[in-house]
C-alpha cells in the first residue's frame, strides 16, 4: 500500500489538490508566467512539455516515491506545482521538493502557507520524523525561502547530480526533524499570521 495517500491540503492563501491531467492548462499558464522553465539552475517544465511533467510524476506516485501537488491560491488559481518526494515509508522520512511557483505568486504568504500545510501533514498526520529539502547551492533565492522557514543546513553534496543545461549541482541538503516541529510550527503561524 503506498505510503503517504493523496490528500487536499487548505488554508487561507494556498490549498494543495492531487495533481491531475486536467490541471496542465493552468499549470502551463503557471509556468509562463515569469518564464520559468529559462532558470539555469532549477528544472521547470515549460508550457509545451507540461503535459510529459504531470505523466512523469503520476508515475512515481504510482510507483510510491513522490506524492505530487498542484498548488492554487486564495482565489482558486493554479499556481504551481510541489511534492512529498524521496519517500521512505520504512524510516516515515519525506522530501518537500520538485516545487516551483509563478513569479506573480513569489514573495507572498503562500509559499510559508504550502509548506506550514506540507509540513504539519507530515509530522501530525504522517508521523515523520524528518522532512528534507534540497535546491542548488547557487539558487539563493530558494536557500533563503528554505532557511526562512526554519531548516538547518545538513550539509552540501558537491558535484551531487547534472542540472538540466548540463552543468554539474552542488545541492544544498537542509531538514526539519520532529523534535524541531514544535517551534518551526510557531515560527510559521506567527509569519503567516502577522500584519505585512
Amino acid at each position: 500500500m503506498p505510503w503517504p495517500d493523496p490528500v487536499t491540503l487548505r488554508a487561507e492563501h494556498a490549498s494543495l489538490a492531487p495533481l491531475a491531467r486536467e490541471h496542465a492548462e493552468g499549470l502551463m499558464a503557471a509556468t509562463r508566467d515569469g518564464e520559468l522553465s529559462k532558470l539555469w539552475y532549477t528544472a521547470v517544465p515549460a508550457p509545451e512539455g507540461m503535459t510529459a511533467e504531470i505523466e512523469r510524476r503520476l508515475a512515481l506516485q504510482a510507483a510510491g516515491s513522490m506524492l505530487p501537488f498542484t498548488v492554487f491560491d486564495g482565489a482558486g488559481h493554479i499556481v504551481g506545482m510541489t511534492t512529498y518526494m524521496n519517500i521512505d515509508a520504512s524510516h516515515r522520512r519525506v522530501e518537500i521538493g520538485s516545487t516551483w511557483t509563478a513569479a506573480s505568486a513569489q514573495r507572498s504568504a503562500l509559499n510559508t502557507q504550502c509548506k506550514r500545510l506540507l509540513l504539519g501533514h507530515a509530522f501530525e498526520a504522517l508521523d515523520c520524523i524528518a522532512v528534507e529539502f534540497r535546491t542548488h547551492r547557487l539558487n539563493l533565492q530558494s536557500r533563503r525561502a528554505i532557511e526562512r522557514l526554519g531548516a538547518q543546513l545538513d550539509g552540501v553534496l558537491r558535484a551531487h547530480m547534472r542540472s538540466p543545461n548540463g552543468s554539474l549541482r552542488d545541492t544544498a541538503v537542509y531538514s526539519i526533524t520532529a523534535s524541531e516541529w514544535p517551534a518551526v510550527r510557531a515560527h510559521l503561524d506567527w509569519q503567516t499570521e502577522r500584519p505585512r
